[in-house]
């Protein structure tokens, strides 16, 4: 197992957090990168204080729109990570909180398309990416979709030989379409303009831990939903997407993100069933 050097662009998030963490055991070099630096260890773990794993990552601050904050910090890298996004956009967020009505937030919220960014996310030396909605607003297009792409842009720059980003088994009912219409553009762009990277979309379902209690009923939920679903062949997928996806727990995605990296012969899309069976590798290695 060689020692390798690894950058995860949202690190201090919930899954990944867990892939710094998962990369630190296996005594790689590990660079996470966000707006914030070291994560808010009470909302992605079940205690305020920092864990000793943790001063093991190098915790730097950048803004994922502009590559200028980051592009540094992706020299000599092996990997980069993509590991942020949003599940919902102000809209809907609005709606939720009442901060917004009901038909006006849901209208623009499910609205078929919203601007991504102003610039070219493909565009060379570009001074970053810039919000495409006249209120400013991070919208799908520009978070899901371009900022990856960027990303990888980036990261194919500086010669990394691989890049992975965390996109989704599919939608559901209560999201806007362009949730996962917009990753699938991000891959499909990712892996037909940038030839040169080894490209690996990790398409998990709904993410749980005990640390976040609030995602154990709704794991509960998609487990019996996925069980239903399986014993009438699949044919919910289409009406339900993620909603009948097998939950899995985040360090199980997070091993098997670490995994595919170490296995050159990971590339593409990463399903379920895939993501168990790295992840149970991972686990096999790290009892030997």
């Amino acid at each position: 197992m060689s020692k390798k050097r690894i950058v995860v662009c949202g690190g201090n998030g919930f899954l990944g957090s867990r892939i710094c963490k998962s990369a630190t055991a296996r005594g790689w070099t590990v660079t996470s990168f966000s707006r914030s630096g070291e994560p808010q260890w009470s909302s992605i773990t079940a205690s305020p204080t920092p864990p000793p794993w943790s001063t093991s990552v190098t915790w730097a601050k950048a803004d994922m729109l502009k590559p200028d904050t980051y592009r540094a910090l992706l020299a000599d890298a092996d990997a980069v990570v993509h590991s942020t996004g949003i599940l919902l956009e102000a809209d809907y967020k609005g709606v939720l909180t009442g901060r917004e009505s009901v038909w006006g937030g849901l209208s623009r919220a499910f609205s078929s398309t919203k601007a991504g960014s102003r610039t070219d996310p493909l565009g060379e030396g570009a001074g970053g990416l810039e919000p495409g909605e006249g209120d400013g607003q991070l919208t799908y297009e520009l978070m899901n979709r371009d900022s990856a792409i960027t990303l990888a842009q980036e990261a194919s720059g500086q010669n990394v030989p691989s890049f992975v980003y965390i996109s989704a088994a599919a939608g559901a009912p209560m999201l806007p379409k362009r949730y996962i219409t917009t990753k699938r553009d991000a891959e499909s762009t990712i892996a037909s303009s940038l030839p040169k990277l080894r490209s690996i979309f990790i398409r998990p379902g709904f993410l749980y831990d005990s640390s976040r209690s609030f995602t154990l009923p709704i794991a509960f939920a998609g487990a019996a939903g996925n069980m239903v679903n399986s014993m009438v062949g699949g044919r919910l997928t289409a009406l339900a997407g993620a909603a009948v996806e097998k939950p899995l727990k985040a360090d199980l995605v997070a091993e098997a993100v670490v995994e595919a990296i170490e296995d050159e012969g990971v590339k593409g899309v990463v399903g379920t069933q895939r993501i168990e069976d790295l992840a149970n590798v991972s686990w096999r290695r790290g009892m030997l």
